[in-house]
């Protein structure tokens, strides 16, 4: 499994030596969170896509690993490309700001990372990731029409909730929801092995 999971950082590389700088300068213009989420999202499926064709399903299928391998594969990649991100933002912040970046933000990025893919890798084993993407620029169509056009402070009302929960102090609160949010990556993976196992290439 191993060589999987280096396949797929053989393959992103391109992208992570274009995204990695760029997420670095857009530290100076956003906050972590948000960046850190986008990014992270981004390299992440791109990793996925790459493997979606039934050609290279079948090489996969064909070479000596079990359908559990490759989908585990994908499950462990996306953590070490997350943790790459959170690391580039570390430094970025630690450089450019001359600041620390605080374990919650950095907890808040992993949460929402790890949920927002639980929900993306079922999906797109499923059915396809460029059905995700169609769906995501619809609804990213939405999200500006409404900013634009109804609720106009919208993402002011966004920064305040996370702002809210980042200051709360209850460590566990926090152990609470690293839980929930570990159990439901754990059972999205198990439900990916599940509907790959029954795939047929």
């Amino acid at each position: 499994m191993f060589n999987l999971i280096r396949k797929d950082i053989v393959l992103v590389k391109p992208t992570l030596m274009i995204m990695l700088p760029i997420l670095v300068l857009s530290l100076f213009q956003g906050p972590s969170i948000y960046i850190g989420f986008l990014f992270s999202i981004a390299i992440i499926m791109s990793a996925f896509a790459s493997d979606e064709k039934t050609s290279i399903n079948t090489l996969l299928n064909s070479l000596p690993y079990t359908r559990k391998e490759i989908v585990s594969s994908k499950y462990i990649g996306a953590f070490i490309f997350l943790s790459l991100v959170v690391f580039t933002i570390f430094i970025g912040n630690l450089v450019i700001h001359k600041e620390i970046t605080i374990w919650k933000e950095i907890l808040f990025i992993v949460c929402l990372v790890m949920v927002t893919i639980s929900l993306f890798f079922p999906f797109s084993y499923k059915f396809k990731s460029q059905y995700l993407l169609i769906g995501t620029l619809v609804l990213f169509v939405l999200y500006l029409t409404v900013v634009n056009f109804i609720f106009q402070n919208i993402n002011d009302k966004i920064r305040e909730f996370v702002g809210m929960l980042l200051a709360l102090q209850s460590s566990q609160l926090y152990l609470l929801v690293g839980f929930i949010v570990t159990a439901l990556y754990v059972c999205s993976w198990l439900l990916s092995i599940r509907i790959y196992s029954k795939k047929i290439f």
